[in-house]
This record gives C-alpha cells, structure tokens and sequence, in this order.
C-alpha cells in the first residue's frame, strides 16, 4: 500500500486478483462450494505476516447453492510486521505460495502461484504507492472489523436466532440485514434471512445449517453483520435475544441491492421505456377492459364537443398518473420500511379485496340503472365516481383503472418495475409514472386529435344500451373479487355476500328515492339503514382470519407442489426438471396463463414426459419468502415462471404471457 516499510513499522502488502467475466473467487467461508484463498508465507528472519484483511463478500447464488466470494477484481490485503532491527536502504523479500480457488458457474480450477514483492525499507513516512496505495487504502478502510457491537444466538427447532446490538446499531434504522458467517456449516447458507431492527440493533431468523443441526449450538457463533449502513465483524456468544433488537419493522436481506442493476442514466432511459410500453400493453389486458370501454363510450358522448374532451381526457391522465403515484410512493415507503411486497401488494390485503369487490357491485349496478348519480341517463358511459360534474368524473374514473389495472401485468413491465425497485426515489416514481402515462395515453391522444374525435359515431339512444352492456363486466369483476377473497380467508364469504347483498338492496331504495322526488322518503330511509348493515357486514368481511393455505397446490390443474427452495434443489439432485410459477389468485395474467398454457393436454403431457416437477409459490397471501424469490430475479410481482434443469447454473425465465409451444419447449429443452 505504502511505497517502503519503515524500521519497526507494519506495512500493507496484498495480493490484486483481475478475476474474468463469469467467473469468482472465494471469501473466508466460501459458502456451499469453492474454497478460499490461502497464502503461505516465506519471510525474512523477523518478518511476520498477518491474516488476510477480507473485503466484504459478494453473495453469488447459483441454482440452489450460495457462494461468497468476489468477482471482477479483488484486493486481499495482508499487514506485514518489520522489525525494528531493519536496516534503512535494506529490501526485504517477501515470497507467498498462493492457491486460489477460480470457479465459474460450471467448473471450478484450483490455480497455484509463487508470488514475490521486494519491500524497501527506509525512515519516514511513507507515501501511498502511486499504483495501487488508494485502491488498497480503501479496502482496508472498508474491510468489516469489530465496532463494539454485543451480540446474541440461540438454535430452536433448527433454526439460528440472531441478535445484535449496541454500537452503530444503537438507534439506526437499516433497510436490511445479512450475517456472514466466518465458519461452514453454521447456517444454510442458501435459504432467506428475515430478520427485524429496534430502537437497539437488529435481531435476524437464519435456517440453521447442517453442522450445527448435527451437533448443537456448543459456544460462540462469529461472522459479518453487513447492513445497508456498513458491515462489522460480531461474536454472538450463547445465550437469550437482546433487549431492543425487534419491534420496529421487518427487515430485508439486501440480496436484491447486490444485484447489478443499471441505475445510471441508460438503466433508466430503458426502465422508462419499459414502463412506458407495458402501459400501453395494459391497455389490452382484461382487468382494465371494462373501465376503459367506459371510457370510450363517454368519450363517444363528447366527441363532438372538441374542449369537453379534452378537459375530460386530461383529467384522466391526471387520475391515472396522481394514482400511480400513491401507490408506488406507498410502495416505496413500506420497502423502504422493510416490508417485504411488491405490485399489487394491496390485493393480498382481504381487506382490500373485499371493498374492491363491493366497489365493483355498486359500479355494475349503476351501469344497469338501478340508482344515478348527477347528470342522469345522458351521461352515459360513466360510472358513479365517473359520474361527479365534468372533469372530476373523469378524474377518478382514472382513478378507478388504475385500481382496476393492479392485479394485471403486461409484457415489459415486470423488467421496468423491477428495475424501478433499485432505483433512487424520484427514478423509480418517474417509471411509475411512465406506467400510467402508457395506460393513459390511447385516451389522452383520441380526446386531443379533433380528426380523430370526428370519426366517432353522435351520440344517441346506442349510448344506453352500451352503458347496460358494461355493466356486466363489472358484475364478473364483482364476482371475481369475491371468489378471490374467499380463497384469502377462512369460511367469511358469506359476510361479503351479505354485504353485498345488503348494498344491492340499499342502491336500489336509493334508485326508487330518486325515481320519486318528494315522496321518496321512506325508501330513502331504508336505503340509509341498508347500507349501514352493508357497511357492518362489510367491515366484518375485512377483519376475517386468513386462510392456511394448504390446499393451494391441489387447487391448480397440473399435479403440484408448493413452492420451497429445497423442493427445488431435491427434484434437480433426482435429475429431474422443474417448472416453478409464482401465481396469485388475484392475478388476473397468472389465471389466463394456467388456463390456456398451464392446463392443457399437452404440457400434461410434456411435463410426464420429461419427467418434471410442478412447484406453485401462491403469492395469493403475503409471503416474504416468495417476495425475496421474486427480488432475486428482478422482478416486483407476479407472474414469474422459472424452468430449471439439472446441471444448469440458472433457471430459464419464461414470458409473462405464456403459450403452450412455449413451455413444451422449455421442459423439452430443461431434459436434455
């Protein structure tokens, strides 16, 4: 590091390692493969050589293995002890037989160097070598050490509780945590860390591993605590967890801010136009079909009134960006607060759902006349939010897409919010808003171009018959919801169908009440306590238990089993290949996808054929194991399908919108 040792001084020397693309060299604990590296030192009398001051690792995840270790270049630097007996003007030689172990995702070679530095020796001292002395700087500087941390851990049915406090953890908020352990065979080094911060520390939940499942957690467990606001080295001694160390949000593992993500410039650029393009595919999705065609039946109304449609279509625009942009700021906000979700994290709130699906109910039978809100029969096409004067109405029918739209994903979008999920705040919020421009924009270019607005049809007694038409979308988006939400909880659809009925009922006596001005008032009446018992039972209906979720798997068409990593790495050590789909029953693109590519005879058939392994992971309910598999490959939300095969570092990622040809490809192509 320094240009010359002086007498009595220690000096920094390391080894560099230019390491090429795709392939990795190991940390101190190498993980589940590989091994570190080691020097063996040949000193001048007097000399000693300290321990290898390792970086920080990387987390290199390959198939079902996870490795530490470095890529790219690396610095190992090692501190040198001169005696004070050293002659200014003497070189001291230093000679290391180096063995490192290369690897790449599919074979690993040990490579043996004989390494030698001439070390000058002189009074003062000593500048940075001009080279490397920064670079080497840094490193040391960066490398995780001891900072006065005390911490805790305990084994219980197989699992390492971790506490860790005091410090520069003492009132820190950290968005993750990982610990590294010095030693193999202490944690499954694979599996998913979840873990909490407190007021004091950080308390971590690890899969204990096979060393210490074996023969018990017998003394001190040491390692590196790395967090998003730096790494340190800890002795976990035995004993009960820290006081101050849980309570104050959920903690992510941080593998997802490892990964290279471009979050420069052309990583942006690309994210946006991602964004951008899967909102206009969005358009074509189901979900957000009915309130579109709304739309355009209301754009139908005044096309040939050129500034009412534009005013309606930028107040559009603005209800779908100002959304977008609620909900991904909540996004962000409970990320940034460790939660582990991802789009469409709303649906898994049965909460959520079940208002969704009143919502719906109250749209269709507006639609089909039972009660009116504002301008009456003329105003056609519009819902009852849609149905507020003017550019509010289309406002929040903007609105209302975009709540519509969550539970669909369109091609180019999994990329673009998974990319935004990395990115600084106003970058991702920016592809959000990207997102909703391209839903937006098919409405917002018709309602501008007065060409194109002539063209459409005037309107007339059509409009009506349309308006009743759509509704029954609705009532199937209605139902839809419902289904949804009885398979999110335990026996409570009834409550929200008495919710709904109730509603019903209440709209009605509100439609009859405004079907007789002035002697409607006993219907009015008992619409109110109608829908007072609708909101009861409805308020109900949201606080029901969630349900276990056992009978997911036998609920999809194909012979399954639910998702784990260990399914995974048990069916690829059998040689057998395995489709994995990441599905929610509110996943609207997931249930096309299993009905038209997923169910059919012959990926049956492909799949008996190859001998494959179907595992679900039902991201129906919040599972934050899912969530970090998700992460892991870039992704914020479902649909993910993965073909592993064996003998292959990674998984093959299918298309969002799946064809039948293409997962028969894929399982031919895993068993070869």
């Amino acid at each position: 590091m320094s240009a010359w040792a002086a007498p009595g001084s220690t000096a920094v020397v390391a080894v560099r390692q230019k390491i090429q693309p795709g392939w990795h060299t190991y940390w101190r604990n190498p993980g589940d493969s590989g091994g570190p590296t080691t020097l063996d030192w040949t000193l001048p009398a007097g000399v000693v050589a300290g321990d290898i001051v390792w970086p920080l690792p990387e987390r290199q995840r390959l198939q079902s293995l996870m490795n530490y270790g470095y890529s790219d270049a690396v610095f190992l630097p090692v501190p040198i002890e001169v005696p004070a007996s050293t002659r200014p003007g003497q070189t001291l030689r230093l000679t290391a037989e180096a063995l490192f172990m290369v690897c790449s995702d599919q074979m690993c070679v040990p490579d043996e160097l004989t390494l030698s530095l001439d070390l000058k020796v002189q009074d003062g001292a000593a500048p940075l070598d001009p080279r490397y002395g920064t670079a080497i700087q840094a490193v040391v500087q960066a490398a995780p050490r001891p900072a006065g941390i005390q911490a805790r851990v305990a084994l219980a049915d197989d699992r390492l509780s971790l506490t860790a406090g005091g410090g520069p953890l003492a009132g820190a908020t950290p968005k993750w945590a990982y610990f590294f352990p010095f030693e193999g065979g202490v944690i499954d080094h694979a599996a998913l860390q979840t873990g909490e911060r407190g007021p004091q520390g950080v308390s971590l939940s690890i899969p204990a591993g096979r060393g210490l499942q074996a023969k018990g957690l017998a003394g001190p467990v040491g390692g590196v605590l790395a967090t998003d606001l730096g790494a340190w080295e800890i002795v976990a001694e035995p004993g009960p967890a820290l006081i101050g160390t849980s309570g104050q949000g959920t903690l992510g593992d941080g593998e997802a801010a490892g990964r290279a993500v471009s979050t420069g410039g052309a990583g942006f650029v690309q994210a946006a136009l991602f964004a951008l393009l899967g909102g206009l595919i969005l358009n074509l999705m189901p979900c957000v079909f009915p309130i579109l065609a709304m739309k355009a039946a209301a754009l139908s109304r005044s096309a040939h009134h050129p500034g009412e449609a534009r005013r309606d279509g930028l107040a559009f625009l603005a209800g779908v960006l100002a959304t977008f942009l609620v909900l991904a700021g909540a996004l962000l906000a409970l990320r940034a607060g460790g939660q582990a979700i991802g789009w469409g994290f709303q649906l898994q709130s049965p909460a959520v759902t079940a208002a969704l699906a009143l919502l719906m109910l109250a749209v269709a039978l507006n639609l089909s006349g039972v009660f009116h809100i504002g301008a009456g029969l003329q105003g056609a096409g519009s819902g009852p939010l849609a149905r507020l004067p003017g550019a509010a109405g289309a406002f929040f029918t903007g609105v209302l897409a975009v709540v519509v739209a969550a539970p669909c994903t369109a091609p180019f979008m999994a990329l673009a919010l998974g990319a935004a999920l990395v990115m600084p705040w106003p970058m991702a919020l920016a592809v959000f808003l990207m997102l909703g421009l391209g839903l937006a924009l098919p409405y917002v270019l018709i309602s501008l171009s007065p060409r194109l607005l002539a063209r459409l049809p005037r309107p007339g007694p059509w409009m009506e018959t349309l308006r009743n038409l759509l509704a029954f979308p609705m009532y199937g988006a209605a139902l839809w919801l419902a289904w949804v939400y009885g398979r999110q909880t335990a026996d409570a659809l009834a409550l929200l169908f008495g919710a709904g009925l109730t509603l019903a009922l209440a709209l009605w006596l509100y439609g009859r009440s405004q079907a007789a001005p002035g002697r409607g008032r006993p219907a009015a009446v008992a619409a109110a306590l109608s829908l007072i018992a609708a909101l009861g039972l409805g308020v109900l209906a949201g606080r029901a238990a969630p349900a276990s979720g056992q009978d997911d798997a036998a609920a999809t068409h194909l012979a399954s089993q639910p998702w784990s990593e260990q399914a995974v790495r048990a069916a690829l050590a059998e040689g057998r290949p395995v489709l994995v789909n990441f599905t929610a029953d509110w996943c609207v693109t997931c249930k096309i996808n299993e009905g038209a590519a997923l169910s059919s005879r012959r990926t049956a058939e492909a799949m008996a054929r190859t001998n494959a392994l179907y595992l679900v992971g039902d991201w129906t309910r919040r599972d934050d194991a899912i969530t970090a598999e998700l992460q892991r490959h870039g992704r914020s939300g479902v649909p993910l399908y993965l073909v592993y095969a064996p003998g292959r570092a990674e998984p093959r990622v299918l298309p969002q919108l799946l064809t039948e040809g293409v997962v028969v490809d894929a399982l031919n192509d895993a068993a070869r």
